[in-house]
């Protein structure tokens, strides 16, 4: 196939213990799934259905080892969320709950780094996140630890520093909707490929970040993530 151009980098991800490398097809996020962060954001959990955004494959940032990240434009509030991401391994559509699970490849710790006054200034106006949520570098990710080679979690600490300073902590417990319910309703829309992310929500706590700071996550049993802002 002849190409008008070279086609774009495929993104990827380190997997830890392996050379291989895990190749990213598209990235869906799933908003607001702690009840405390619905809260701080002015939402009621307890009615939602969990809905999902989406990053570009360019918002990928390989966080195996620390890494920089750049304030980005047009922004003066711009905002940390770790969270559990899931890597897809095996695709497919209805997904049964039940099985969910079985078609996941690995887990690994994200930031979805966030533009705060642009996605909140396009709720307001009743228009796309885009700005706020999908652009370049929003999504730093360690290296992927293989489901085959860790149970898939159930609880664990989740948790993020800000120069030391703590500023979210919770549980993977606490999720609203479990990565196997997820899944199974993400399936329902959409047919899930291999390559394919789910950043799973955050927990409350999210706030501002300027140059110079360092931010420090860590999942029990999931690994961690370094990322200074420059």
């Amino acid at each position: 196939m002849k190409l008008v151009f070279d086609a774009p980098e495929t993104r990827t991800l380190t997997i830890e213990g392996r050379d291989a490398r895990f190749p990213v097809n598209r990235i869906f996020c799933v908003g607001r799934n702690y009840a405390a962060h619905a809260r701080e954001m002015g939402k009621d959990p307890d009615r939602d259905l969990p809905f999902f955004f989406m990053k570009p494959p360019q918002a990928i940032v390989d966080a195996a080892a620390p890494v920089s990240i750049a304030y980005p434009p047009e922004t003066s509030n711009y905002h940390h969320e770790i969270e559990l991401v899931v890597a897809i391994g095996s695709g497919g559509h209805n997904i049964a709950e039940a099985a969910a699970l079985d078609h996941v490849f690995g887990y690994g710790v994200g930031l979805d780094m966030t533009r705060r006054d642009l996605q909140l200034q396009a709720r307001e106006q009743g228009r796309p996140w885009e700005f706020g949520k999908a652009f370049s570098s929003s999504a730093p990710i360690s290296s992927l630890r293989p489901a085959q080679s860790v149970a898939h979690p159930e609880q664990g600490a989740i948790s993020l520093q800000v120069n030391g300073e703590t500023r979210q902590e919770s549980d993977v417990n606490m999720l609203i909707w479990s990565v196997a319910e997820s899944i199974a309703y993400l399936s329902r829309f959409e047919t899930l490929e291999p390559g394919d992310l789910i950043m799973t929500g955050t927990p409350a706590g999210v706030g501002p970040v300027v140059t110079g700071d360092v931010m420090e996550g860590q999942i029990d049993d999931i690994g961690s993530i370094k990322v200074t802002v420059t």
